[in-house]
């Protein structure tokens, strides 16, 4: 039996990086360091916003970068090797990593906070104007 690819519909028009994209996040099984997504409603009932926050414990606003390339939000954490100290037993480990999250069309990052260890990054998509366009029709006979 041949797995039929989610995107082959001839219904879903240029879905390809889409398909590749999933495909990617697919396999990136790393699950350092944790995080959460939230839904923040504001009060005023405006657009809703999202919040990632992730467990960064260790690492200070030196060490992390939050950047957008593309449609991602890409998290990387570099900690240096603290070679003046002399550890008798070493647990926590000088570690980097990376994490990607993939934004929807219209997403916005409006900033991203570090306090007590937790790395907030506050995103919302304001609402787009409904556009509807007529497509006139040529006819040739």
């Amino acid at each position: 039996m041949n797995r039929m690819p989610p995107f082959s519909s001839p219904l879903l028009l240029g879905f390809d990086a889409m398909e590749k994209t999933i495909e990617r996040l697919a396999k990136n099984g790393d699950s350092y360091p944790p995080y959460n997504i939230e839904r923040v409603r504001r009060p005023d009932g405006e657009t809703d916003r999202l919040r990632i926050t992730l467990a960064v414990a260790g690492f200070c606003d030196e060490d992390l970068e939050v950047t957008t390339e593309e449609n991602q939000l890409v998290v990387r954490g570099r900690q240096r090797d603290d070679t003046e100290r002399d550890f008798i037993h070493r647990g926590i480990a000088a570690r980097q990593f990376q994490r990607t999250f993939v934004l929807a069309d219209g997403m916005r990052v409006n900033g991203a906070e570090l306090k007590n260890g937790l790395l907030s990054i506050d995103l919302d998509r304001p609402q787009p104007e409904r556009l509807v366009r007529k497509i006139n029709i040529s006819v040739k006979d």
